[in-house]
């Protein structure tokens, strides 16, 4: 007996390690798939299109979001990301859990469209870390780091209206909390009670 597709948002600062966090998430819950955005950015080294994102000219994104194309899309550093609402429905009708990474404009967008999901929020564990954490990629400039930290002081307060906040200090640690969340996620009552219901005809 099929049940609905959860939607898993999560939300972090550049260099918070939510990349790495996401990919553990993937590998220990088979059957949690990450949604790939749309972005305008360029492809960075070892990326795929229509495997890492979407990667669309600016008028190609422009022509979704005049169609209505998006759930929700935002720009971020200079650059468009937006989540497709065909694939928010697709994995919903099929059954699909659902994995979306985006930044807190797309989540509160979600939000405030009243999208089922469980928000978490990925927290460093201090801005200096953060700092060293951006400066060890050896991959941006002096001026895109200082955006990205002036940036995940604005976004940290954010935090406050997500469902949940893992702080991730020891990765390992900040894993596990993460998979305990989606495993809660996934026998919430509201979420399997449909399913229950056809079971044993309440």
């Amino acid at each position: 007996m099929q049940k609905e597709g959860l939607l898993i948002v999560i939300s972090a600062p550049s260099g918070a390690g939510k990349t790495t966090l996401c990919n553990g998430l993937v590998k220990r819950f088979p059957g949690l798939k990450e949604s790939v955005s749309y972005t305008t950015r360029d492809p960075r080294q070892g990326e795929q299109d229509g495997v890492d994102y979407h990667f669309v000219s600016t008028e190609q994104f422009k022509k979704m979001v005049s169609e209505n194309g998006f759930a929700e899309w935002a720009e971020v550093h200079g650059n468009l990301y937006g989540t497709a609402i065909s694939v928010l429905e697709q994995a919903r009708r099929d059954g699909v859990d659902i994995l979306l990474d985006i930044d807190c404009q797309g989540a509160r967008i979600l939000k405030n469209h009243s999208i089922k999901g469980t928000f978490i929020f990925v927290m460093p564990p201090s801005i200096p870390e953060l700092r060293r954490r951006l400066e060890s990629r050896s991959s941006d400039s002096v001026d895109v780091i200082e955006r990205r930290i002036a940036r995940a002081v604005e976004e940290i307060p954010e935090a406050r209206w997500y469902d949940y906040i893992v702080i991730n200090d020891q990765l390992e640690e900040a894993q596990e909390r993460l998979a305990a969340i989606v495993t809660a996620a996934q026998i919430k009552t509201e979420n399997i009670w449909e399913q229950i219901s056809k079971m044993f005809d309440i």
